[in-house]
């Protein structure tokens, strides 16, 4: 029997937001300075050499700083701005990956005159905290209405029986965030009043939650605007890790980059059935069920199955650590193959417990679900989830990605100014 598939923009919004809740990194922001003219510079060591540094800056440029004995270096947390409590430490203790504001000479701007660093051990148990803090006392999915005057903005999360709405509240001291257009990176969200986010972004808060999860009082919230994917892969090019799909909302091609850090995950074709029936609310094989596999998007744009199971090589389901993740078999999602199991995961769990994956596991004709920087033809993977022919027919799945929350993982932390 063929079935109609249903695709729509909020469908890939809804699996993919969610999944991104690598966590987020804190701390103050200091203004980078882009060259040695400038007062100082704000980035990462990436050498030492002598007494010479080598810093990035946040701006992407390379500098190299000299470091005169009589230069004043000390040592802060994450996020603290008093240095009156800061640590004094040698030039010795400076080490490759740690964060530096570094106030330059203004007689001789190639030399330091103080560093204030920040260690990379300590920003990585920072970011450590701060993402379990997101997970812990976090909130995301789309963004239903913004009222700016009230501080209030409406969220919409889950699918099927664990949809609700979400009540943000936000006070003058709450931080607003506003992701760039072409970055998927928090470092280089700038803050933005609560008027810059829309109907439709998505959006991801940190704060104190009622019992029930649907209010929030927010101590800072993250919004940006991307573009929802999804479509079978038409063809595959390893050395420039991209690859072209054909998006079955607009019937066009997109080349899709996926970068270092992109998130790539499959769903077993089990815990992908599971979790169809679990949207469904049917069996496998009985009426609305998975019968078929999505057209190649070099076939046409037909969103219509053609029969025959979904085949697809190198499946995670069979390696060491695959589905099972750290929460074990699915923590008993259907084993014996029933939709009682299934009912009984919350699907955001079934999504996360899914197996990493690297772009060599792609497989050209494969279907897949992308959350991306904004673009017609051409855009950056922000997370990527292979193995979803049978989601892509289930109705439900169109509410199930607004929980993808947004993150970026953990990017380098700034220095007090």
């Amino acid at each position: 029997m063929k079935i109609k598939m249903k695709i729509h923009i909020s469908v890939v919004s809804a699996l993919l937001i969610g999944f991104l809740a690598a966590g987020f990194a804190a701390g103050a922001q200091a203004p980078a300075a882009g060259s040695p003219a400038s007062a100082r510079i704000v980035g990462t060591i990436t050498a030492i050499n002598g007494d010479t540094l080598t810093v990035k800056t946040d701006a992407g440029q390379t500098v190299q700083v000299e470091v005169p004995a009589a230069a004043v270096l000390k040592r802060i947390a994450p996020g603290q701005k008093d240095l009156s409590t800061a640590a004094a430490i040698q030039f010795s203790d400076l080490a490759v990956g740690d964060r530096a504001l570094v106030k330059l000479d203004p007689s001789a701007p190639t030399q330091a005159l103080q560093i204030i660093a920040v260690k990379q051990e300590d920003l990585a148990a920072k970011q450590q905290r701060d993402r379990e803090d997101w997970q812990k006392r976090g909130v995301g999915g789309l963004v239903k209405s913004v009222d700016a005057p009230a501080g209030v903005i409406v969220l919409t999360s889950g699918a099927g029986t664990t949809a609700k709405t979400i009540t943000v509240h936000t006070v003058k001291s709450t931080i607003l965030k506003r992701y760039a257009a072409a970055s998927v990176r928090y470092d280089d969200a700038q803050l933005a009043p609560i008027d810059a986010i829309h109907v439709g972004d998505q959006l991801r808060a940190r704060g104190a939650k009622n019992a029930d999860g649907t209010q929030m009082d927010a101590e800072e919230v993250v919004s940006g605007s991307f573009r929802n994917i999804s479509g079978t892969i038409a063809s595959l090019d390893a050395a420039t890790l991209t690859l072209v799909t054909k998006d079955l909302a607009t019937k066009k091609l997109v080349t899709i980059h996926i970068p270092a850090d992109t998130q790539i995950r499959r769903l077993p074709d089990r815990m992908a059935q599971m979790l169809a029936i679990r949207l469904k609310g049917t069996s496998i094989g009985g009426p609305g069920g998975w019968s078929g596999r999505l057209p190649s998007a070099t076939a046409g744009a037909s969103a219509t199955p053609t029969g025959g199971a979904a085949q697809r090589s190198g499946s995670a389901a069979q390696r060491p650590g695959g589905a099972a993740g750290q929460g074990g078999q699915w923590a008993g999602a259907g084993q014996n193959g029933g939709a009682a199991g299934a009912a009984a995961m919350d699907p955001q769990q079934m999504l996360s417990r899914a197996p990493a994956i690297q772009f060599a596991d792609l497989k050209k004709g494969e279907a897949v679900m992308v959350v991306s920087t904004d673009g017609t033809t051409e855009v950056t993977a922000i997370s990527l989830m292979a193995g979803v022919e049978p989601l892509l027919e289930a109705p439900a799945a169109q509410d199930l990605l607004s929980n993808w929350s947004m993150s970026t993982g953990a990017g380098a932390a700034d220095v007090a100014q």
